[in-house]
């Protein structure tokens, strides 16, 4: 199968086997039984292509497969008029071509005769074994059932479950729907289309993100032609009409040749055409096509060392176009490709794009995780497992499946599956960050800190304040580089939850879901209240640094009623409004919020007219007895600091509560706990007015993530 232009016919230098001829195959199919000892006409030219790849592979399970699969889906025809076991032939030879191993190709060969014909799983086990019929059973889960207009993202979500154990099963998933495109043409034309849109939205990010470029790029022509066919007609006329004897990338390769033979490199250089969507593509960046864009060289060597051997002979006997290097051997992508990608400037300034990599990173990077073989094979030299285990943990499957599967099992709703996927699968690049404990977390390029938090502590992340990246401190909304530590803070405050802002910043599908879902069943907090509003404006979660008072509630809002406030409901619980902190003897009016608690502000507080505007009740608040006389000596209160670790912290804090004229009364520093220090203070103040400026000062020392009003009394002193 050919990893370039789709189109057989297309004017391209081709270097794989000449398309089948599914309708021969179909007469071959109908002959009959073979005998026992002979290899089926109809499968040979699979057993030639598995060969190549596997020379000492034993056929004799592919001769049984095709035997019952021919015999039962005997008297089946498809839409085309072929017969169906055309179909399975067509699926095993494109992954026979990929370098699938035997057991791949088995499954392939039966992958429809348990969902279209009496055949039964039991059966399939009983003939070829456990590996087997899992594979086939994972690929009939996949088969369209009928879920009305959730079709679709109810069959990808199986699909991943399915792969979830076994990458082989996407990989059959794909072959099978390369096929179904290559014979689309038999279709009405809405249907092709539709057809066509999920492939370019979901398989082939799949195939890409596996690494499987021979089926991608295939993948990617068939739904160009259908979906755009006049500019593929006018791509296809293009490369037509730059085919021809001056090709200056002839040149180029012939003197990247010689340049390499004389310096002892032994190399396969080779010109790899453009398929029809990557020459789109470079037409609409560059404008007017130059005659070295219809292709790029490769080079094939035999070890690592010898890539960046070739790449130092090319920088030195060529110009190079540095800006076009990159190090995919050094720094693989997501889905295990691997090379050397440069571009050099040869005669009359013609530009040629150059890949080197090894033989082994070729296959690989044609095939992805199909060339890797059986990922459950055990080896022979290692250590028999002392307990068998149900679960399968896939070497070969990316971190990117791993998070797929985690979150597809949260999106109950089928078009916040669909939606989430798809951005998901948008994502082309991948990073990877360091815990602190030493461990990695692979996250899609963009990825900020609620993304790092989410992937870290699931659920737990709602109640996140901040993080430090490399040792700094740095707030949620910060966006992470290759190679980063990242530490994610928490509240203490379980009962606490995540901040709409987040969305904004969250590029995984795990964070974007458990956000949503947080905001599902707690549908109020979504929206800010009048009472939660500071009256210089709202405060964003994660902003350890520059908190506004707006988060002192928000984050106290399950705590115990504070001391000295009565209202009328002796059982309701008691908060003071961030907004504007309320004191003996500040005259006092409430309002009953979310989940029954009641706010009290002060009477001249903003947030009293807005919510008398919208409708809200008054609550009648009072301080109890006593705690209405302020004493000549001014008032008392107990403040809470919650801050990050970090040295002179306390001779800063102590300055600002100084700097406000406010006294220390008594002070009591906790142990630090996850670089998180609680700093309580007892102070006294000239006047109760000069509370809300005490706090802001505070708040404004480095690493000081929130100040609030203690929820216990204050000790005498």
């Amino acid at each position: 199968m050919s990893a370039e232009a789709a189109d057989p016919g297309a004017p391209l230098r081709r270097r794989s086997r000449p398309r089948i001829d599914l309708r021969r195959l179909g007469r071959v199919a109908l002959r009959g039984p073979v005998s026992r000892d002979r290899l089926p006409d109809a499968i040979s030219h699979v057993a030639e292509a598995h060969r190549a790849h596997h020379p000492d592979a034993d056929l004799t399970i592919l001769r049984r497969a095709y035997v019952l699969a021919e015999s039962s889906h005997r008297g089946q025809m498809r839409k085309s008029g072929e017969p169906y076991i055309t179909h399975p032939l067509a699926v095993t030879l494109i992954l026979a071509e990929l370098g699938a191993e035997t057991t791949t190709l088995t499954a392939s060969l039966l992958h429809d005769t348990v969902e279209d014909t009496e055949v039964t799983l039991d059966q399939v086990k009983e003939q070829f074994g456990d590996e087997v019929c899992y594979l086939v059973d994972g690929v009939t889960k996949l088969e369209k059932v009928d879920y009305g207009a959730a079709a679709e993202p109810e069959t990808f979500r199986k699909m991943l479950v399915a792969t979830g154990n076994d990458v082989r099963v996407m990989s059959i998933k794909l072959a099978d729907r390369l096929h179904n495109m290559r014979t689309l043409g038999v279709m009405r034309p809405e249907k092709q289309a539709r057809i066509a849109k999920v492939t370019r939205d979901v398989l082939i990010p799949l195939a890409e993100r596996l690494g499987v470029q021979a089926l991608k790029t295939e993948l990617e022509d068939l739904v160009f032609a259908i979906l755009h066919p006049e500019e593929y007609e006018e791509t296809r006329a293009l490369i037509a009409a730059a085919t021809g004897p001056d090709d200056p990338l002839e040149t180029i390769a012939d003197n990247v040749t010689h340049t390499l033979r004389d310096a002892g490199i032994s190399a396969e250089v080779l010109i790899r055409p453009r398929h029809f969507v990557s020459v789109h593509r470079v037409r609409r960046k560059r404008g007017e096509l130059r005659g070295t864009d219809f292709g790029r060289l490769l080079v094939l060597v035999g070890e690592d060392a010898d890539c960046y051997a070739v790449l130092g002979e090319l920088h030195t006997c060529f110009t190079p176009v540095i800006s076009e290097f990159k190090d995919f051997i050094a720094a693989p992508k997501f889905n295990l490709y691997q090379s050397l990608h440069t571009a050099v400037v040869g005669p009359e300034g013609a530009v040629a794009e150059v890949l080197i990599r090894t033989h082994r990173m070729h296959k690989v990077a044609e095939a992805g995780v199909v060339a890797l073989g059986n990922p459950y094979a055990q080896d022979p030299a290692a250590a028999p497992q002392s307990e068998p285990s149900d679960e399968r943990a896939d070497p070969t499957r990316p971190g990117w499946l791993s998070r797929l599967l985690d979150w597809q099992e949260s999106a109950t709703d089928p078009d916040t599956f669909w939606t989430t996927l798809r951005d998901d699968l948008a994502q082309d690049r991948e990073i990877t960050v360091f815990r602190t404990d030493g461990g990695t977390l692979g996250l899609p390029a963009g990825a900020s800190c609620v993304d790092a938090a989410y992937a870290q502590y699931g659920d737990l992340a709602h109640t996140a304040i901040g993080a430090r990246v490399n040792g700094r401190l740095a707030t949620l909304s910060t966006v992470l580089s290759d190679g980063d530590t990242v530490q994610p803070l928490l509240a203490q405050d379980t009962a606490s939850g995540p901040s709409p802002d987040w969305l904004d910043h969250a590029r995984t599908p795990a964070a974007r879901i458990a956000i949503t879902g947080w905001f599902s069943d707690h549908p109020d907090e979504a929206k800010p209240d009048p009472e939660t509003a500071d009256a210089t404006g709202p405060g964003t979660r994660g902003e350890p640094a520059a908190a506004t008072e707006r988060e002192a509630p928000a984050r106290s809002r399950s705590g115990p009623r504070p001391t000295g406030v009565v209202v009328d409901d002796p059982n309701a619980q008691v908060r003071l409004a961030g907004c504007c902190t309320p004191v003996p003897p500040d005259e006092l009016t409430g309002f009953v919020v979310r989940g029954g608690a009641v706010t009290v502000h002060r009477r001249e507080c903003p947030a009293v007219a807005a919510m008398q505007e919208i409708g809200r009740a008054p609550v009648v608040a009072r301080w109890a007895d006593g705690e209405g006389r302020e004493s000549d000596a001014g008032c008392r209160v107990t403040l809470v600091a919650e801050s990050f670790g970090r040295p002179r912290l306390l001779a800063d804090l102590t300055e600002a509560i100084a700097t406000a004229d406010a006294a220390i009364v008594s002070a009591t520093v906790e142990p630090p706990s996850e670089q998180r220090v609680r700093h309580t203070y007892t102070l006294r103040l000239p006047d109760a007015a000069g509370l809300p400026g005490l706090i802001r000062a505070m708040r404004d020392v480095a690493g000081v993530y929130d100040v609030s009003r203690a929820q216990h009394p204050a000790p005498a002193g």
